[in-house]
């Protein structure tokens, strides 16, 4: 079987708090690990994008909308659904590793690593599918 959950392809989350929400795959274990012995992917997304910013705002009041709220979770094969898409963000694969999820304060560093770097992503303007949400 063909490995389609490659670090840096982006997914659809199917189900649970999260579900419809587009991530990014920072790692992934095709065979699993011992404490989760199932396919998993260790993922990073946003959990609340950015909002819509016109040409009369402030620079004040477009940078508070252009704020981006991100998550990391280990996420099984069969709740993700992969796209055709994939984003190169090379600061995304040190911040998250599986000891990350043991600690709450390692947890929290990775989230405002994650964080900067879409923030600094969407502000320059790339990859602006990736930044609304997802209409079903």
């Amino acid at each position: 079987m063909p490995k389609i959950y490659k670090p840096g392809k982006v997914a659809l989350v199917l189900s649970g708090r999260f579900a419809g929400r587009k991530v990014i795959v920072i790692r992934q274990s095709d065979e699993g690990t011992k404490e989760r012995p199932y396919p998993h992917a260790i993922v990073a997304g946003i959990e609340r994008y950015p909002r819509k910013v016109t040409r009369g705002m402030g620079k004040k009041r477009i940078e508070k909308r252009s704020k981006v709220k991100p998550f990391i979770k280990s996420i099984n094969y069969n709740h993700l659904l992969p796209t055709r898409y994939a984003l190169e963000l090379e600061g995304l694969k040190g911040s998250v590793a599986p000891e990350t999820f043991k600690e709450p304060t390692h947890r929290e560093e990775a989230k405002k690593q994650i964080k900067k770097i879409l923030e600094e992503r969407y502000i320059a303007g790339k990859n602006k599918w990736f930044f609304t949400p997802l209409r079903f």
